[in-house]
């Protein structure tokens, strides 16, 4: 039995059903309010949930199940009377050492090792010389992937939009950018050379072979072989190199699967067919993959948290929802596919476990 835990912008769904069978609502939580993203604690099991509330702005929650009783985190937040303000919760991600991680606007890091019940601003990242020149994206300066090391805990790499690759070894102490090779064509010719306006909108690590990272840029996809350092453009053979969401293989460090839009002005999937792109080479070839996707009068969003997997090899799953309020799923690995959720809200995110 596989659980989609969907963030919308009118709540939290849960579903549960078989890989490549149908699949049912089981929960809704938080109905109205906007849930960014969710993480089901693969230790101890519990809920935790990013929810932005047009009231009270973002909080983290948590809970033993999702249709139980939920609890409001403590510390979830920046000081009072400072220039910046908290304005949502991006991305919860399941650290080493049982830790755990949040990232949001304004690109900010936090940390809990109490399983979400309280956290700490991560005072390395906010406290950054360079932070004074980091430009806000489209969505916001959000920090919203944040990729952990295998046996490693104080090695991590962030990516924020739109200030590029961040890199810690020592568990967010001190941090360096890792963005050689990254190319920003929405830049004007004459920006400046320390500018760092790059545009990151998902980034992943493959876990068997820690040093070899991917990323979906604002124009362009890219994979880094040297832990973050630099990056090499592996887009070529895309219908597009615009995109959102990015997914891994965990059993396979050449594998990655794309969703590329039209562009950054025309944010649908190409020639109105939803397709995902596979490589199984490291980026040297891609192959499409649509059985049982919308082969006409698709014009749909997908965004940078719903696209996630479960499992791995020949039985990994993959699932991704989409702003039109569909879920779709394959059970073999992205050969086919089949629409697992229909008529939600605009589906923000997506996890998926096994």
């Amino acid at each position: 039995m596989t659980e989609l835990l969907v963030g919308t912008r009118k709540g939290l769904f849960a579903l549960e059903g078989g890989p490549g069978g149908p699949f049912e609502v089981t929960a809704r939580a938080f109905p109205g309010e906007t849930v960014d993203h969710v993480l089901r604690d693969p230790r101890a099991g519990h809920v935790v949930a990013s929810v932005t509330s047009p009231f009270y702005g973002p909080k983290i929650w948590r809970a033993e199940d999702p249709a139980g009783e939920w609890e409001q985190a403590r510390g979830v937040g920046l000081a009072e009377g400072g220039e910046a303000a908290l304005e949502r919760i991006w991305t919860l991600v399941a650290g080493e050492e049982g830790r755990l991680y949040a990232g949001g606007d304004p690109g900010v890091l936090f940390e809990s090792r109490d399983g979400g019940e309280s956290w700490q601003l991560n005072a390395g990242l906010w406290e950054h010389p360079s932070r004074t020149r980091w430009q806000p994206g489209g969505g916001g300066l959000c920090l919203h992937s944040i990729a952990t090391w295998p046996g490693e805990p104080d090695r991590l790499a962030v990516g924020i939009s739109a200030a590029g690759v961040w890199l810690t070894d020592d568990g967010g102490q001190t941090w360096r950018s890792g963005n050689d090779g990254l190319v920003a064509r929405y830049l004007p010719d004459d920006a400046p050379p320390d500018e760092i306006a790059l545009c990151v909108h998902r980034l992943h690590r493959a876990p068997m072979r820690p040093r070899r990272l991917f990323m979906q840029f604002h124009g362009g996809v890219y994979r880094s072989d040297d832990a973050g350092e630099t990056w090499t453009g592996i887009g070529a053979g895309l219908p597009s190199d615009f995109g959102f969401p990015l997914a891994i293989d965990p059993a396979d460090p050449d594998s990655a699967y794309v969703i590329p839009l039209t562009a950054d002005v025309d944010r649908v999937t190409p020639d109105a067919r939803v397709r995902v792109y596979e490589t199984r080479d490291a980026g040297a070839t891609w192959a499409e993959r649509g059985d049982g996707l919308p082969a006409e009068h698709a014009y749909l969003t997908i965004l940078r948290e719903a696209f996630d997997w479960a499992g791995e090899g020949e039985s990994l799953e993959l699932y991704f929802g989409a702003t039109s309020g569909e879920v779709f799923g394959s059970g073999d690995a992205g050969a086919t596919w089949s629409t697992v959720g229909r008529r939600l809200p605009p589906v923000l995110s997506v996890t998926a476990t096994g």
